[in-house]
């Protein structure tokens, strides 16, 4: 009867030591509520206490948590539309806060974290060109930012390190992007007129070059052929005179046919002369 006295007493200091231990990881942070009310927190890595039933134990993730949300969507400076992704890094600052603030939830965290930087985001992009938001460091843009974020979110118990946009995009429904496009189509249009110009000018000119050789080349094959006909004129002129000086009858004869097949040539040619004409001398009988 003793023995089973003891074994059960065992147990129960067994199951009260067990019910008020708990550890904490090193990648966590916890805290012990009494009654709901905390009564300590931060707690280091480690092995901890509370007493059971009347205190209850939480541990926290401590590590860098990433807050995505939805695009927001904003105005420039010039009153035009546009679409911001962004994202941020944050951790638990002070588990106690964050435990009033949110009840341990990071759902309801992250839903309290999101306007607060997004109205911070605000009022960078409304006081920013669409150019310069597009094409200016995005590193200006967040730079000032985390500390008013942090001293917004000082109650929450957590702390913002790093705040990035990942993308800035013009909304599908935004006559921006219509603008845009008819930007780009006037300026491909202002290209190709362009590019035409400048083909035409080049096609002038290398016509202009063409017709300059054109005519170069055939003059100087003009003046090569003068010269040519010129020689061989010369050339028929001595040998002409030549055979002329050798036998002048023959000669004279020759001439002759020569003129007679060319005013014949046709067939159809008439010829009116007076039959004593010396043209038809080589004709008559006593030649």
């Amino acid at each position: 009867m003793k023995q089973s006295i003891w074994i059960a007493v065992a147990v129960v200091v067994l199951l009260g030591l067990m019910g008020s231990a708990f550890v904490v990881r090193e990648d966590q942070t916890g805290m012990v509520l009494n009654l709901g009310r905390v009564v300590r927190s931060d707690l280091k890595p480690g092995l901890h206490f509370k007493i059971p039933v009347v205190e209850t134990a939480r541990v926290f993730d401590r590590r860098f948590k990433v807050l995505n949300t939805a695009a927001a969507r904003y105005f420039t400076a010039e009153q035009k539309d546009v679409s911001v992704d962004f994202f941020a890094i944050g951790y638990i600052s002070n588990v106690a806060d964050f435990y009033r603030s949110t009840g341990g939830d990071d759902k309801v965290a992250d839903a309290r974290l999101a306007p607060i930087i997004t109205d911070s985001l605000r009022n960078q992009i409304n006081a920013r060109t669409l150019q310069q938001l597009v094409s200016g460091d995005r590193s200006e843009l967040i730079a000032g930012q985390l500390a008013g974020i942090n001293a917004a979110i000082k109650g929450l118990g957590m702390q913002i390190t790093d705040l990035r946009i990942k993308q800035i995009d013009l909304p599908a429904d935004s006559q921006i992007i219509n603008d845009v496009y008819e930007r780009m189509r006037a300026q491909r249009k202002q290209e190709a007129s362009k590019l035409r110009a400048e083909g035409e000018e080049q096609s002038l000119s290398i016509r202009a070059q063409a017709d300059r050789e054109a005519t170069v080349i055939v003059a100087d094959a003009e003046r090569d052929a003068q010269k040519l006909r010129g020689e061989g004129d010369a050339e028929a002129a001595r040998i002409y005179g030549k055979a002329a000086s050798a036998d002048p009858s023959f000669y004279a004869f020759y001439r002759s046919l020569e003129a007679y097949r060319n005013s014949m040539a046709d067939g159809n040619g008439v010829i009116v002369l007076d039959k004593n004409d010396p043209f038809l001398q080589y004709f008559k009988g006593d030649r």
